[in-house]
């Protein structure tokens, strides 16, 4: 198959030479991703803070999807969904977990590896508040990852979470809905450089802080 430069599948890009140096990451990883989903909010990366998620299925299978960081502190990093969901079903059966955060548009990269357990009720609490009325109805109305036989009938169910909560000033969030913290066990830092001898540094948790080591590309 000869290559076409309009053919994404065989286009060549250079990624750059701007050097990711250990000593220029901050020593703890978790403050360092929060300054590169600044910086890529800064550069215009649309959802900067989108992350994939993989799981593991309660037959095993693996699974992804892309889901938004809600949150990062010295603990780990917090997402919300439904438990009920394929993700939440995953998670509740096998706690392992792995994130990518893929930002393209600057060649950088973060992988995080750890478990992924539900947050205590008033931090699932806390969060379901300050989401818009319209997302906490539909929260209500979707058993999110279950069939239904058309959108009508799933706006048909958002109407009735509507008429339910009509004359109640706020909406509680539904008990099937809530956070998970992801517990890092280790954090990767990815810089693309040229000639695809890329940059790799990787953060190990351990008993008195983080291990640091380069890998190879």
């Amino acid at each position: 198959m000869s290559e076409s430069p309009l053919d994404p599948l065989t286009k060549r890009q250079d990624y750059g030479s701007l050097a990711l140096e250990e000593g220029s990451l901050l020593p703890n990883p978790l403050e360092q991703l929060k300054v590169w989903i600044t910086e890529a909010d800064e550069a215009g990366v649309y959802e900067p803070n989108a992350m994939v998620l993989s799981t593991i299925d309660p037959d095993g299978n693996p699974s992804s999807r892309t889901v938004l960081l809600r949150g990062v502190d010295e603990t780990g990093l917090y997402f919300y969904t439904d438990y009920g969901s394929r993700k939440g079903l995953a998670l509740l059966a096998h706690s392992a977990v792995s994130l990518v955060f893929p930002w393209y548009l600057q060649h950088r990269q973060v992988k995080v590896f750890g478990h992924a357990m539900p947050t205590e009720t008033e931090v699932s609490d806390a969060y379901f508040t300050s989401r818009p009325r319209d997302s906490q109805i539909g929260a209500w109305a979707s058993d999110q990852s279950q069939p239904i036989d058309s959108r009508e009938s799933l706006e048909a169910k958002v109407r009735q979470m509507e008429a339910k909560f009509e004359n109640s000033d706020t909406v509680p969030r539904p008990e099937k809905w809530g956070g998970f913290l992801v517990e890092p066990e280790r954090i990767e830092f990815w810089a693309g450089r040229t000639s695809r001898l890329h940059d790799r540094i990787t953060f190990t948790k351990a008993s008195d802080g983080w291990d640091v080591q380069r890998l190879q590309p």
